[in-house]
């Protein structure tokens, strides 16, 4: 890759980040009802509240089942890989036992 390009590529990569780095920080900002103070839950109108609890759940659920997926997949790969290191060690012995006709 030329130097220029790299070049432009390093700079519309950090023109992007501080595009989303404003949208986050702009989203970071504390809401009317923060400002005033505490609020009780059950004063926060039905719109404000995020019914987030059974996405969280799903969210941690598919994560989970994913890594233990591949965790499985890895312990197969290895019994595996574990049986034909055994089988290549039982023939170099049936091999090296084997005398030569010389």
């Amino acid at each position: 890759m030329c130097e220029k390009r790299r070049f432009s590529v390093v700079g519309l990569g950090l023109v992007v980040l501080l595009l989303i780095s404003g949208d986050i920080l702009g989203a970071a900002q504390p809401t009317e009802a923060a400002q005033d103070g505490f609020v009780p839950m059950g004063e926060i109108p039905p719109e404000d509240q995020l019914p987030a609890a059974p996405l969280l759940v799903a969210a941690y659920a598919i994560v989970w089942a994913l890594a233990i997926g591949y965790l499985w997949t890895i312990w197969r790969r290895l019994a595996e890989v574990e049986k034909e290191l055994a089988d290549v060690a039982r023939r170099v012995e049936e091999r090296e036992s084997v005398p030569e006709n010389g």
